[in-house]
């Protein structure tokens, strides 16, 4: 069956999976969504989004391909799903009076959830995030907000830049961890060697030198928090300041 279909729909009918209703009870194999889901995130976060097929899902499941078309109509279909479900991993943050921790503790939900599953970094702009579990947390990230002062009109703007700012964190130091784990990288080795060649290299810029050689000394998991809570506490230092000043013009 092709990827695009599923009975007579198609794929391409409706922007997000969560527009289509589920398979009718007493329609189709007993293989439920659950199901498919739970063995899908297995898949992606043992072999990535590259392993991740309805093919050799079904084989995981220990069905037909066919079989996985009555719930989903597609790969894409099957990513959203599972971006929704690891949604749900991510503690919900209800507003306590401050907001800044309140959307620190959200940030760093988020992170967590993305190591977890390096996958979902990617999905984040290309898949939609509003299955139940993604709805719930943005309303929670938006009454946070409001109950801190933030006009309404800013509030997605907030949560955009406070995304933007794990995601993008996420994704780079996720890059690095993947390559040590796919290609058995000997970081002391790889660390050693870059030093010895940036030692003669930056020569003349001294003051890089100096960044450079510490930085590297220290690019361990310790110093790769160290970097995301100095750089996550700057966003919010920004978005404090801006909630301030423009309760200062009003």
């Amino acid at each position: 069956m092709p990827e695009r279909a599923r009975g007579n729909v198609r794929g391409d009918e409706v922007p997000t999976v969560w527009a289509r209703g589920r398979a009718r009870r007493g329609q189709g194999p007993t293989l439920s969504r659950e199901q498919i889901v739970r063995a899908a995130v297995e898949l992606l976060d043992a072999e990535g989004a590259d392993g991740l097929s309805m093919r050799r899902l079904g084989a995981k499941l220990g069905a037909g391909a066919t079989s996985l078309y009555w719930h989903v109509a597609n790969k894409d279909e099957l990513l959203e799903l599972a971006f929704d479900e690891v949604m749900g991993e991510v503690p919900l943050v209800e507003p306590s009076g401050d907001w800044r921790a309140d959307l620190l503790g959200f940030a760093d939900g988020m992170r967590a959830m993305m190591f977890r599953h390096p996958w979902v970094v990617a999905l984040f702009g290309t898949s939609p995030n509003v299955g139940p579990h993604g709805l719930r947390q943005s309303d929670a990230a938006a009454r946070i907000l409001v109950a801190g002062g933030f006009a309404v009109e800013d509030v997605d703007n907030a949560i955009s830049v406070v995304m933007d700012y794990v995601i993008g964190s996420a994704a780079t130091e996720l890059a690095w961890i993947l390559r040590v784990r796919r290609e058995g990288v000997d970081v002391e080795r790889w660390t050693a060697a870059l030093q010895d060649y940036l030692r003669e290299a930056l020569k003349p810029y001294p003051t890089l030198w100096t960044f450079w050689s510490h930085g590297l000394a220290m690019e361990d998991e310790e110093r790769r928090d160290q970097r995301y809570v100095f750089g996550v506490n700057r966003v919010l230092d920004g978005l404090e300041t801006y909630v301030a000043r423009r309760a200062e013009r009003e």
